[in-house]
């Protein structure tokens, strides 16, 4: 598996059905890749011969029993799998990328029917430079970054899973904080200017009666939006009082000064907004092109990662541990802490547009620049 870092880190199911490529066409190398250094620039993909497409259609025909009985990450007693297309998967480190960390596991010791190659990124800057130049074919991003991709790319990525509900709080250095009306005449310390966080709290303060303000402008909130970081060493330390963070960097605050409560969980108070669907931060998407050339590939890692997700949840002591190796969280013990606070799901199929599109309206609705301008056409919506 290759994984490359960059910067510091911060921050329904549909079975496999018979892979649909075509004898004599991309063909699934027969040995998982060693090096770290994976060429991105072909994805990986090798020729194929008529052998190994035999034994990828074969392969394919028994992807249901495989997939389900290989809990990724964990002890596999099937027959370890050792063909399989190559998949070039970006995930983000942080709440987004924890659910693959089973999976990641899993490729590594040979338990899984596609091969994966990871890139880990720390920011959604490096993952939209790979969807956008082909060399990532399937990523892990913010629900935001989805949207302005498909508008970006006119078009050439779809949204194939849900991954993560909502992973924001507001923290308190104190006990005033019991509802979105106690912000009133507060300063917050936020993360994510530009983002869905930014969206998120601008449009609860709205729904309670609160205008903000970001540019010090009078308003009945002051909205301070800082690198998470920064806010995360002021809470710590108590310079700060109020804050708005995701997890995990909630979960390192809390670690570190025992003084701080989470006051508000925002995805309980966007629910009392009445507002439909859900609100879903995190998701995976797909380049069109590799979903329409590749079907049953992506069936295949939809399954081994609905997996994964039922693996960290069912785990997180051992799930913990896997998010420090592969450097989604930068410690165990923070991680094991923030996974049951992540609210981590997979949704897939038509339950995905059901959960999202309202959520797209909102921030629509709020500014239409967060989702790419527009609403996501039919399009977006992956259908095998």
């Amino acid at each position: 598996m290759a994984i490359r870092l960059s910067l510091a880190l911060v921050i329904g199911m549909t079975a496999c059905s018979k892979d649909n490529e075509k004898s004599g066409t991309d063909a699934a190398p027969t040995q998982a890749q060693s090096s770290t250094n994976t060429d991105n620039s072909d994805n990986g993909k090798k020729d194929d011969t008529s052998a190994a497409a035999e034994t990828e259609k074969k392969d394919s025909s028994t992807s249901d029993n495989t997939a389900a009985d290989s809990n990724a990450g964990q002890e596999d007693t099937s027959t370890a799998v050792t063909t399989g297309y190559e998949v070039n998967i970006g995930v983000l480190s942080g709440p987004t990328g924890i659910g693959a960390v089973g999976l990641m596991d899993a490729n590594d010791n040979g338990k899984t029917r596609n091969k994966y190659n990871f890139t880990v990124a720390a920011a959604n800057d490096e993952i939209v430079a790979g969807i956008s130049s082909g060399s990532l074919d399937i990523a892990a991003v913010a629900t935001n970054v989805g949207s302005n991709l498909y508008n970006k790319t006119s078009g050439g990525v779809q949204i194939i899973a849900l991954n993560t509900y909502g992973v924001l709080y507001i923290l308190e250095n104190g006990n005033e904080i019991n509802s979105i009306a106690d912000l009133k005449g507060k300063t917050i310390y936020c993360a994510g200017q530009g983002a869905n966080p930014e969206y998120v709290i601008k449009y609860l303060l709205e729904k309670n009666g609160l205008t903000y303000s970001d540019d010090g402008s009078a308003a009945d909130v002051t909205l301070e939006f800082m690198d998470a970081t920064a806010i995360t060493a002021g809470m710590a330390s108590g310079e700060y009082k109020l804050c708005m963070l995701p997890v995990p960097a909630v979960t390192s605050v809390k670690i570190q000064n025992a003084d701080v409560r989470t006051a508000l969980d925002l995805t309980a108070e966007w629910e009392k907004t009445g507002a439909e669907g859900a609100l879903t931060m995190g998701c995976v998407i797909v380049r069109k092109a590799f979903a329409e050339e590749h079907p049953g590939v992506v069936e295949t890692f939809l399954a081994e990662y609905k997996a994964s997700i039922d693996f960290v949840l069912g785990d997180i002591p051992t799930a913990g541990d896997l998010c420090e190796k592969y450097a989604i969280v930068a410690k165990a013990p923070v991680a094991k802490k923030a996974i049951p606070e992540c609210n981590l799901c997979c949704v897939t199929g038509a339950d995905v547009r059901k959960t999202i599109e309202p959520y797209y309206t909102v921030l629509f609705s709020a500014n239409p620049k967060s989702i790419g301008g527009a609403m996501p056409g039919d399009d977006y919506y992956y259908s095998k």
